[in-house]
């Protein structure tokens, strides 16, 4: 009589053939997603000014076309100083291009190549996203067109540090490898839908990556069509962070422990004209507890332009609401 078969490892007729169809399964749905957004995929070259040196030092990344009037989503920093751009579709036509707008708060940037019915991709929904499930990156790294990796999500909300130093949230984080070049290209779901743009890798980290959610693309790209810029409320002040003394921590009911100094108003800014003054410690906005720099800029970004904001200070030990009328620009606040 035959020893038993150890529990789980059973010789199941027909379980090479499952397998073999869920990877086929898996294998067409990567081809039909890259097949759908392949030809979207663009290569950016970018021409930018080395200070100091004169001449032209050659830049570049990935980019997706959104719009079949040329209209393309990149990295704020793919772009950053760009003199000339090129983009090169899949099929190798390169096309000129220009800057529409940036938004180096959320690392994205807009620019048009002169080109009429291209193949463009749809923006998805990401909050619907879940960890777990097919993430697919394209991109164009190092002039490989259609290059294709893929991942999971492993993990959503993410926040990482964008060029100006402000805080960029609601990242994801994914597993699909990612190369340099591959800034700006498109992470994709299983129906070919944009959920991010891919926008930074960890250098010593093993299959980590980062996209800006597809959801704030779509806040900042009419910004950009409109304005060249995204425009936030703006209180126009320097500041940095100060711990709180306990006993007025206490008496005030403040939990964060930290406040935000200002150390510099600018001139006729909206905090000068409000009465905001150097050495005022900034602990809300609108109510909401103010314990860093990341939370001023977190409600701020919230706020809607040219509509007061109620900031509470600590003057000389005394609680104080004063009323700020900010303004839209795309910077609010100097950090020290």
């Amino acid at each position: 009589m035959p020893p038993p078969t150890p529990a789980g490892h059973a010789d199941t007729p027909g379980t090479e053939e499952s397998d073999a169809e869920l990877l086929d399964a898996y294998s067409r749905a990567v081809i039909r997603v890259v097949e759908a957004v392949g030809p979207a995929v663009v290569s950016v070259a970018v021409g930018k000014q080395v200070p100091g040196h004169g001449g032209q030092q050659i830049g570049g990344g990935s980019g997706v076309i959104v719009a079949p009037d040329g209209y393309i989503l990149t990295n704020d920093h793919v772009v950053h100083r760009a003199g000339t751009i090129e983009v090169r579709l899949a099929d190798g036509t390169p096309l000129p291009a220009r800057v529409v707008g940036t938004d180096p708060a959320t690392d994205l940037a807009l620019i048009q190549a002169k080109g009429n019915d291209l193949a463009c991709a749809p923006l998805g929904d990401s909050r619907s996203l879940a960890v777990g499930q097919l993430a697919i990156a394209i991109g164009n790294p190092l002039g490989f067109q259609s290059t294709v990796s893929t991942g999971v999500l492993s993990a959503l909300g993410r926040a990482l540090r964008g060029r100006d130093g402000r805080l960029i949230e609601d990242v994801i984080q994914h597993t699909a490898p990612l190369n340099p070049g591959n800034s700006g290209g498109p992470l994709v779901d299983s129906r070919g839908r944009i959920i991010g743009i891919n926008t930074a890798i960890i250098a010593l980290a093993q299959g980590i990556g980062f996209s800006i959610p597809a959801d704030t693309a779509k806040r900042v790209v009419p910004e950009l069509l409109a304005y060249g810029k995204v425009k936030r409320a703006h209180l126009g002040i320097g500041c940095q962070i100060r711990p709180l003394n306990p006993g007025v921590a206490a008496g005030y009911n403040l939990n964060a422990g930290y406040a935000v100094e200002v150390v510099t108003t600018n001139p006729g800014s909206p905090a000068a004209r409000a009465g905001i003054r150097v050495g005022d410690l900034i602990v809300a906005v609108n109510s909401l507890p103010v314990g860093s720099i990341d939370d001023l800029h977190r409600i701020l970004a919230g706020c809607l332009i040219e509509e007061p904001v109620t900031v509470t200070v600590i003057r000389g030990g005394r609680r104080i609401d004063l009323t700020v009328n900010p303004i839209g620009t795309d910077r609010s606040i100097a950090v020290r």
